[in-house]
């Protein structure tokens, strides 16, 4: 097996195996500030919904050998929750077309988050 005189030699200055000297020195290449607007790239929800009433409901499916007659309860409750979640889903992407500030919301859309640095420019 031949080996590369390249792997022994000693990291150079230039190498990116040399030692990192501490602190790192900071190197400012654009001015730190925000920005006046958010894109909406990554506003895609992906969130499953009611996995834990389907979970129960396929397996009383396989309990019952798929009898829907015997599984009304489990079917009738994954539907509820299945329509819960639509509505919930729709009043959200309603305030978010809109733009609508919900007090206490965790996730902001693209064009919530805009309004809100809209309210608050930044001071130069």
């Amino acid at each position: 097996m031949r080996l590369s005189t390249l792997l022994f030699t000693a990291p150079t200055a230039k190498s990116a195996r040399r030692y990192q000297r501490e602190p790192v020195p900071f190197q400012m290449l654009l001015p730190l500030q925000l920005k006046k607007t958010v894109s909406g790239k990554s506003d895609k929800l992906k969130e499953a919904a009611c996995m834990q009433e389907m979970a129960v409901m396929f397996a009383c499916f396989k309990k019952s050998e798929f009898d829907q007659q015997q599984c009304l309860k489990e079917i009738a409750e994954f539907q509820g929750c299945y329509k819960d979640y639509n509505q919930r889903m729709s009043s959200q992407r309603e305030q978010g077309k809109k733009g609508i500030l919900v007090p206490g919301e965790k996730k902001l859309t693209h064009r919530q988050m805009n309004q809100l640095l809209k309210s608050f420019p930044p001071k130069k």
